[in-house]
């Protein structure tokens, strides 16, 4: 879904039906998506120009539009980049785009067991992890329902870095302008039903790592390239993002 939301090529029929329903919940749906993955390119540039060389991506789907190993290439040559999802299919076709990348692997594997992952072989491969590691979990920890206990597993992630490395979020909110309730209607019949959050309760996911300016702010708020981006009102994005730096 997202990657048809993002105008890629990358999905199948299925995705494609339930996209479409969910535009016709929230028209602005894709654009939204966009402005999540503006986000995302934004944060890894950072990272890079702050050093890191290791991106750590879960729940990344198919690599697709804007991914993030072109990203930092582009900034860091020598960037790697572990891409994690737990769809099989989603790993397949993404291990055949990558398969000539030696400075990528594709992981199936449950970011909610970061032991298990952290001490894959094919991380074990590509990082070294005495060495900050940039963890991307954008888009993802919406779909983590209290119940499963996301502030434990981010606390256990925290544990298990080393000290340089970010945490990287963006999540849907029940704060801004549209009505989420169709939305969250539609994902209660997929396989990852979605739980919006306040910004408050975001803002608890960066605990034990301290926030890169401006904080926690809706999406297009964080370091903006074009100045007009800020100017207009970021309400209708009804999504929160921010970058943690672990001391």
């Amino acid at each position: 879904m997202y990657d048809y939301y993002l105008g890629g090529s990358h999905n199948f029929a299925v995705d494609r039906e339930a996209a479409i329903r969910a535009i016709e919940a929230w028209p602005d749906m894709p654009r939204v998506m966009q402005a999540n993955r503006a986000f995302l390119r934004r944060a890894v540039r950072y990272l890079a120009g702050q050093g890191v060389r290791q991106f750590l991506d879960i729940g990344s789907g198919i690599p697709t539009v804007g991914n993030v190993h072109e990203v930092a290439r582009a900034a860091a040559p020598e960037a790697r980049v572990l891409y994690v999802d737990t769809d099989p299919i989603a790993v397949t076709h993404s291990r055949a785009i990558l398969a000539s990348d030696e400075y990528t692997a594709v992981v199936q594997a449950d970011g909610r067991e970061p032991e298990a992952l952290l001490a894959d072989g094919h991380l074990q491969g590509l990082f070294d992890l005495h060495q900050p590691v940039g963890l991307l979990m954008v888009a993802l920890l919406h779909f983590v329902p209290d119940d499963q206990d996301p502030l434990g597993i981010l606390a256990r992630y925290r544990s298990l870095l080393a000290p340089g490395s970010y945490l990287v979020i963006s999540h849907a909110s029940t704060e801004g302008s549209p009505d989420r309730a169709p939305v969250q209607e539609l994902y209660r019949w997929t396989p990852t039903p979605i739980q919006l959050r306040s910004r408050a309760e975001i803002t608890r996911f960066f605990a034990g790592f301290e926030l890169v300016e401006p904080g926690v702010v809706y999406l297009p708020e964080w370091r903006p390239e074009d100045p007009e981006d800020a100017e207009e009102d970021p309400r209708w994005v009804s999504g929160f993002c921010g970058v943690g730096l672990l001391g």
